[in-house]
């Protein structure tokens, strides 16, 4: 999943609304309006991405709206939680498709992403994920990312570590249950044995063994790792850096997108967290023109500041928007014709926008952009690549 920045809070339920039109004879698509689904978790553990995604979206449909919307068409907006469940992410799903959906942007999470995938697939429903990482979360051809895969953040990470000489002995905690954090350390240990890079230490934990690391960091020290590389979120790397400073361990520290949010997690020490890199495709220090707007209009519509999750699903937005006037969608057309039209024009697309410059989708839809690392320093993140 992925500065880098802050909590974002959760608000309620917002609808960007456009006037509601009749439903068209074949269940989906409305004829006055484009309808734009969501699903997320906005409650439970991973709250603050399912959160910053719905806000993203909504941000970015409004301008699309006050702009005119899509080809004249404007944009209607839903977002339902799934609280990062698959089972629930399904039911969120058909949900939405009784309400008329013509294009998901969505799921937040890549396990809900691959079960509610299949649904998609089948119905014939644009999909695009803003931060579903897993290879399985885009299977099929009507699916493509805004974020980067699982296997490309573990491999940009063993290659950044090794070109910039931070360490030669790896250790590596990572959660053993959870897709994502497998999924980019198995690219990062292939990556790392062809770049010179040992692998000292590899400790799992579970979902339900997420609070006491005190093995995994003792396992680490003792084999001399001189960094730790963390594939995990925010909140578990909170609690490592917590235990490993009680005793004594102050290795390099260096995660994923996952890690964002590493500054506003409740009752840690931040200090704790000074030095720590991550990879993530969005920092709000960026000094672009771009950026900056994002940031004042996102802080003064939602009362935070944003992370690379609301980035991602702004972009999102927008490069739906590219594609649907490249292919010229209407009201009129039902959800599977829209998605035939948007998935052919998302690969004929040239995008810039929060997250990238001149990004490119193939048809597997892979995004084609560079990422960026970035580093705590003084208790704020500081733009390194």
């Amino acid at each position: 999943m992925k500065k880098a920045v802050g909590l974002v809070l959760a608000g309620a339920m917002v609808l960007s609304m456009a006037a509601c039109g009749q439903g068209s004879s074949n269940g989906g698509s409305s004829d006055t309006v484009f309808k734009l689904g969501s699903i997320g978790p906005v409650t439970g553990q991973n709250a603050i991405y399912g959160n910053a995604v719905k806000n993203g979206i909504d941000l970015a449909v409004k301008e699309v709206n006050e702009a005119g919307g899509i080809n004249g068409v404007k944009l209607e907006f839903d977002f339902q939680d799934d609280e990062s469940d698959a089972e629930k992410a399904v039911n969120a799903y058909n949900t939405l498709k009784d309400w008329g959906m013509d294009i998901l942007v969505g799921t937040v999470t890549s396990t809900p992403c691959e079960a509610v995938v299949a649904k998609t697939s089948q119905d014939n429903v644009f999909q695009f994920t803003p931060s579903g990482t897993s290879v399985n979360a885009i299977q099929y051809d009507n699916a493509f990312r805004m974020c980067f895969s699982d296997p490309s953040q573990g491999t940009v990470s063993a290659d950044y570590i090794s070109e910039n000489n931070l360490a030669t002995k790896i250790g590596i905690i990572y959660d053993s249950s959870d897709t994502y954090s497998s999924g980019i350390t198995d690219a990062f240990i292939k990556e790392a044995g062809t770049k010179g890079l040992e692998v000292v230490s590899k400790e799992a934990f579970t979902a339900d063994s997420n609070k006491d690391f005190s093995v995994q960091i003792q396992k680490a020290k003792d084999a001399g790792a001189e960094l730790l590389f963390l594939p995990i979120y925010y909140t578990e790397t909170s609690l490592i850096l917590s235990q490993a400073d009680k005793i004594g361990y102050d290795p390099v520290i260096f995660g994923c997108d996952g890690f964002d949010g590493i500054l506003d997690v409740e009752n840690f020490d931040t200090a704790l967290a000074e030095d720590v890199m991550f990879l993530t495709p969005f920092s709000t220090n960026a000094e672009d023109e771009l950026t900056q707007k994002f940031v004042e209009n996102f802080e003064k519509n939602y009362g935070g500041t944003p992370n690379q999750f609301a980035a991602d699903a702004y972009d999102c937005v927008y490069a739906i928007k590219q594609a649907g006037e490249k292919a010229g969608i209407t009201a009129d057309m039902s959800e599977s014709e829209i998605c035939d039209a948007l998935k052919k024009a998302m690969t004929e697309i040239e995008f810039t926008g929060l997250t990238g410059t001149n990004i490119k989708w193939g048809t597997d839809g892979e995004p084609q952009k560079a990422p960026i690392v970035v580093k705590v320093v003084d208790g704020a993140y500081e733009i390194l690549k």
